[in-house]
């Protein structure tokens, strides 16, 4: 068995393809340094992060793969299911020793594997986007946070900055512990060394939120409360429809 070990980043796993072809060696287990090796193996190679050979393979890739094929290495790998990793390996070695384009054969176990990936990372990239809640700061900034099954928050950027181009905001992913800021140019990625109670809780505590912000909170809530249907509650479907685990961070469910 030979293992290679990295850092656990993409650019890290790009520049693991570039070292196994190099070597003409290839893995067949993937781990992080402080991870305990198996009892018995053969080799253990030590892969460091190398940002040129990491695009040398990116740029090999775009070659060989359309763009939505590429879009959807990026979301299997944001997708953090244990061994995905070794999956998006085995399929990028098969994209470059394959001479033909094999990303729609879906009769290749890997090929396969990857799209069902895809689609789960997809459907909770809507699922935030349709459950997220903005609450307004009392510097006008509009905080809302997350707490979703894979690492989506990088997959709905682009759909916040159009929807809420005119609007400082600030996007945290509570279990990750990390999120992104829009200052109305460019969105930054943040990170807390001081954490806040809101940050944990995702709600804003009424010191540091905007005088408004609780008037809309139970404008909002009378709404939702106003346009249920009694006779047709149904909460086995209205779980399927709004998964319980966006509940703690939507004003309507606080």
């Amino acid at each position: 068995m030979t293992i290679f070990v990295y850092d656990k980043s993409f650019e890290g796993l790009l520049t693991l393809v570039f070292e196994a072809y190099a070597r003409r060696r290839f893995p067949d287990l993937l781990m992080a340094e402080e991870e305990p090796f198996p009892l018995f193996y053969d080799e253990a190679v030590i892969v460091y992060t190398d940002e040129e050979k990491a695009d040398r393979v990116w740029k090999g890739l775009e070659k060989r793969l359309s763009r939505m094929a590429l879009s959807t290495v990026t979301a299997v790998w944001l997708s953090e299911i244990p061994q995905t990793d070794l999956l998006l390996f085995r399929y990028i070695r098969k994209v470059i020793d394959s001479p033909c384009s094999i990303e729609l054969n879906f009769g290749d176990v890997e090929v396969m594997e990857i799209s069902k990936i895809w689609k789960k990372v997809m459907n909770e990239r809507l699922r935030v986007i349709q459950f997220l809640r903005f609450q307004k700061t009392a510097d006008g900034v509009f905080f809302a946070a997350v707490k979703p099954l894979y690492n989506v928050l990088p997959l709905t950027l682009s759909h916040l900055r159009d929807r809420f181009a005119d609007q400082q905001w600030l996007l945290y992913d509570v279990k990750r512990q990390y999120g992104y800021y829009y200052d109305l140019k460019k969105v930054d990625e943040v990170r807390f060394t001081d954490k806040e109670t809101h940050l944990f809780s995702g709600k804003l505590d009424e010191t540091i939120m905007d005088d408004e912000e609780k008037q809309f909170q139970v404008l909002w809530k009378t709404y939702f409360s106003s346009i249920v249907i009694h006779e047709r509650i149904n909460p086995k479907r209205h779980r399927q429809y709004m998964p319980v685990r966006f509940w703690d961070y939507m004003p309507e469910k606080f």
